[in-house]
């Protein structure tokens, strides 16, 4: 697992005095899914949320006990983790290619296939002390002859 950064977010529940909203800092990581956000006990239950272990798990925000939420409801995959990767990406294709000379006539498709490519590939190209095109050994020298 390698991590990407951390999330800093605001979780909002409905709440019958109006919406709940719970300021979390949530770990992001390369290669780790998870299907549940797990928060302690206490700290829900400040906040009126109680988490019940019955036939389902649920849990009821409030004093409406009546109405209860399903974690099966939940969806699978959350989307908020994919632009973390895109905001990630994008800033490491911008500080790395920063001094790079792209060439104009390319579309905005391939420039934006160009730097997926750098980033999925990234340790071969750069390393956290050497930026992309500066490690040893790896210079190119081209020479371009015209007639």
């Amino acid at each position: 697992m390698y991590p990407l950064g951390i999330l800093d977010t605001n979780l909002v529940f409905p709440h019958p005095a109006g919406r709940l909203r719970m300021k979390t800092e949530i770990g992001v990581m390369a290669n780790c899914t998870s299907q549940h956000i797990i928060l302690g006990n206490d700290h829900l239950n400040i906040y009126g949320i109680y988490i019940k272990n019955h036939k389902d798990i649920y849990f009821t925000v409030g004093e409406n006990k009546r109405q209860k939420f399903a974690f099966s409801n939940m969806p699978k995959q959350i989307s908020i983790i994919s632009s973390v990767k895109n905001t990630y990406k994008e800033g490491f294709v911008a500080k790395q290619l920063s001094e790079a000379q792209i060439n104009p006539s390319l579309s905005p498709k391939l420039r934006h296939d160009l730097g997926d490519v750098l980033y999925t590939y990234k340790n071969a190209f750069a390393s956290d002390n050497e930026p992309l095109g500066t490690i040893k050994g790896h210079e190119v020298d081209i020479t371009l002859n015209i007639d």
